[in-house]
């Protein structure tokens, strides 16, 4: 039997709660009427760190599957592989500094 244990919001979010629900009070609204929306909104901020924490248990779930089997299957195969990176260049620069000297040749040339 699975027992539904109700735990009692923070106190921190008691506080924002009333300090929200205080925020957003109209100016015929009775104090027990603000409560039940502080209440509400208590609900709805433990209903959203709920959501969070499952959220993160998931994603831990799945980074702990990926990883376990990405150190199953790195062995012998990794060491083969070697990279290698080639770094090219633009012809452009090159283009425009011979284009230049070429230019200042001339200059120099018929000046």
């Amino acid at each position: 039997m699975v027992k539904n244990i109700k735990q009692k919001p923070s106190p921190e979010t008691q506080a924002e709660a009333l300090k929200i629900a205080k925020a957003t009070q109209r100016p015929a609204q009775t104090k027990e009427q603000t409560k039940l929306i502080a209440q509400g909104i208590e609900k709805g901020i433990d209903h959203y760190k709920k959501q969070q924490k499952e959220k993160a248990r998931e994603l831990n779930r799945k980074l702990k599957k990926v990883s376990s089997q990405q150190s199953d299957s790195a062995g012998p195969e990794d060491q083969a592989i070697v990279e290698r990176i080639v770094y090219r260049q633009h012809w452009l620069p090159w283009l425009l500094l011979v284009l230049s000297w070429i230019g200042w040749g001339v200059y120099f040339l018929f000046s």
